[in-house]
């Protein structure tokens, strides 16, 4: 089963604007840095910057800091009302630039809207930690919140960009391993195709405000570097009959990575599963987590938490 559900047909002025005024400003830093020789690193402040000046932490939010079992990350609070269950949050920005600090706003108005405190992993990034690297922190992160009492079901994972990939890849592990799934899935802007196929195509129809497909296969290659594409932890696959838990996917209407958001929908629900797909029009890329530019940002995690309550314990 799935389903789309209705939404604006077109997204606000002030969003429509900052489209416009990131593909003038930011897309053009952001597609010229030279990865891999220093621009990751400009990159980080760059969108550490945006992030919190767009992001704002939501009032009242409690952060603690965890360095435990070789688990990193934060748990981030926030008019919290449900502490039997939480969210397990994967940032993203191509694995090499994000941090759970810079999530931090985003983080704390999910937990806002869900009622449930969010653990917010920090992964290691590239280039430092290549691949395999980012998604075995992510496998020891949910093993880890096992280990401390909570049940699969009431463990929700969500994510972000790259952090949609490492929650596919955590989802397919489990499957191998016959380790218990999560009970649900929530991504924004999901990358899926590390080849960037799948969003050069979309690109040709629509260029992402923010960044070109180009650019962003380089910094994911920061990550992958040498690996084939091919290879099953990359190139993720989805087996019929694959037991999966529900999930719920925003993507926005203005970035390619809407591209992969529609593949991992036809992923889901082709190997028997449920999925939930909205496509925000006019929307960048993670709009969630800007809403002092996006004013659709709080609407869409209030309907991602609604649709979230709705999933049927197994």
């Amino acid at each position: 089963m799935t389903s789309t559900l209705p939404l604006p047909t077109r997204g606000s002025v002030r969003s429509r604007l900052a489209a416009t005024a990131t593909a003038l400003t930011l897309k053009p830093v952001a597609s010229r840095l030279p990865y891999g020789s220093g621009g990751e690193a400009i990159a980080r402040v760059l969108v550490g910057v945006a992030m919190r000046a767009c992001g704002p932490v939501a009032r009242g939010t409690r952060v603690c800091a965890v360095d435990e079992d070789g688990v990193v990350g934060e748990w981030v609070s926030a008019g919290v009302t449900a502490s039997n269950r939480v969210v397990l949050y994967l940032h993203g920005s191509a694995y090499a630039i994000c941090s759970a600090r810079s999530h931090r706003g985003l983080a704390s108005r999910l937990s806002r809207e869900t009622g449930l405190p969010a653990f917010v992993v920090d992964y290691s990034l590239a280039p430092e930690f290549p691949f395999p690297t980012a998604a075995d922190d992510v496998e020891r992160a949910y093993r880890w919140l096992l280990s401390q009492g909570f049940r699969p079901d009431d463990i929700t994972v969500a994510g972000d960009s790259a952090g949609g990939h490492l929650a596919l890849d955590l989802v397919l592990d489990n499957a191998r391993r016959a380790i218990p799934q999560p009970g649900a899935v929530v991504l924004f802007s999901p990358l899926i195709d590390l080849t960037y196929t799948l969003a050069s195509t979309r690109e040709q129809l629509r260029p992402d405000p923010m960044i070109s497909a180009t650019a962003a296969r380089a910094l994911t290659r920061l990550y992958t570097r040498a690996q084939s594409p091919d290879i099953p932890r990359l190139r993720l696959a989805v087996e019929a009959g694959t037991v999966l838990p529900r999930f719920i996917i925003q993507a926005g209407g203005a970035e390619m990575l809407v591209a992969d958001a529609e593949h991992l929908r036809d992923l889901v629900v082709d190997a028997g599963g449920d999925c939930t797909l909205e496509v925000w029009p006019d929307q960048m890329h993670v709009f969630q987590a800007l809403p002092r530019i996006a004013p659709e940002a709080d609407r869409a995690l209030r309907r991602a938490a609604e649709l979230l309550d709705r999933v049927p314990t197994r």
